[in-house]
């Protein structure tokens, strides 16, 4: 499935003093520093920075939910984007995985109150996953990057209009 249509302009960054955090799993380095890289393009496309944006590399996806609530609870980023890759295999290893980190990434959102965007894929084959780490589906790094930044302005609109 390729992407028909042309990419949407990415979302403007409107808030000052954004910083984004992301968490990349290494585990399929591959196909991490695709996603990084689409990521990367992607909110620089946004307006933010290249010192803005603080990268982390944990060993796979397992640990990314940790690392993204570590880097939320400090209050330094607007967002958090997690990046990895988890491929499925012959054992129920995958599921595992995949799930742990979907929920605990959820969970960070929302125990912490700072956006933490899902850029990691899961895919029964690593040809679907080349496919989406900025090939002919796309890149999930640009759409966790969009994610990002949809939120980041979000939470500092409503901050902004609570006086907060």
């Amino acid at each position: 499935m390729a992407r028909t249509e042309p990419r949407p302009p990415a979302p403007r960054i409107t808030g000052e003093g954004v910083h984004f955090g992301a968490v990349v799993a290494g585990f399929h380095r591959e196909l991490a520093d695709r996603l990084l890289a689409g990521a990367r393009d992607r909110l620089a496309e946004s307006g933010l920075g290249a010192d803005a944006l603080e990268v982390h590399w944990v060993p796979g996806a397992f640990e990314l939910p940790l690392a993204a609530k570590t880097l939320a609870e400090t209050g330094r980023f607007s967002a958090v984007l997690a990046l990895g890759a988890v491929i499925r295999g012959e054992t129920p290893h995958f599921e595992y995985v995949s799930n742990i980190a979907a929920g605990g990434l959820s969970r960070v959102s929302l125990d912490t109150g700072v956006p933490c965007t899902f850029g990691v894929l899961t895919c029964d084959t690593m040809d679907q996953a080349e496919a989406r780490a900025g090939g002919s589906v796309g890149n999930a790094g640009e759409d966790a990057a969009d994610a990002a930044v949809v939120m980041a302005n979000l939470r500092a609109d409503t901050a902004a209009t609570a006086g907060i």
